[in-house]
């Protein structure tokens, strides 16, 4: 049986639970609940469940390392479970598309995303898909660096959960439809 490999990016620990770069859990965790399940503890240095999204088998991981260091526990789960790049699935934060914005794509550089730079480093290239979640350029003069670990903004929390359902239907509808008619669907 061919499995999928469903990896959400963020930071571990309750202090970055609401902030912007951890929008990967977030997805992650609406999927888990889709399946009736709790991530687990596994050997390879994240937290996983496996189950049956779209019908298809899949592992959905939360690498337990900061965001620039999550390649090592993704490399190490796509060999645990003999998952090819193909059939990787990242769900990730995305400065250059505007905030509950979607753009879902298959390869292409880290844009600058130290998360992504570690997933290409650690899997030998960038040839997996991508579900970019929209949070937007930091106002003004501010860092990115300090924008993405940020919580979201009281009004952007107020529709966040929507964007979060939207973004788990699209990675369910990439293992389910493939990538043309999930683009065709979900990039706004």
């Amino acid at each position: 049986m061919d499995s999928w490999l469903v990896v959400g990016l963020g930071n571990p620990g309750p202090s970055y639970a609401g902030n912007r770069h951890n929008v990967g859990f977030m997805v992650l965790d609406l999927l888990g609940e889709r399946l009736g399940a709790k991530f687990k503890a596994h050997k390879g240095r994240a937290d996983v469940i496996e189950g049956r999204l779209s019908e298809k088998r899949a592992v959905l991981v939360k690498p337990k390392s900061y965001m620039n260091l999550s390649g090592g526990p993704v490399a190490a789960m796509r060999d645990f479970f003999k998952v090819p790049s193909e059939r990787i699935v990242v769900v990730h934060d995305e400065l250059d598309v505007e905030y509950g914005a979607l753009r879902v794509k298959l390869g292409g550089g880290d844009n600058g995303h130290n998360g992504l730079k570690s997933l290409r480093a650690a899997l030998g290239g960038g040839e997996f898909y991508r579900v970019r979640f929209g949070i937007g350029r930091p106002p003004g003069r501010q860092d990115p660096a300090d924008w993405v670990l940020k919580d979201f903004s009281a009004t952007e929390r107020k529709d966040l959960p929507l964007h979060i359902d939207r973004a788990a239907d699209a990675v369910e509808s990439l293992l389910a439809e493939g990538l043309e008619r999930t683009q065709q669907q979900y990039n706004g």
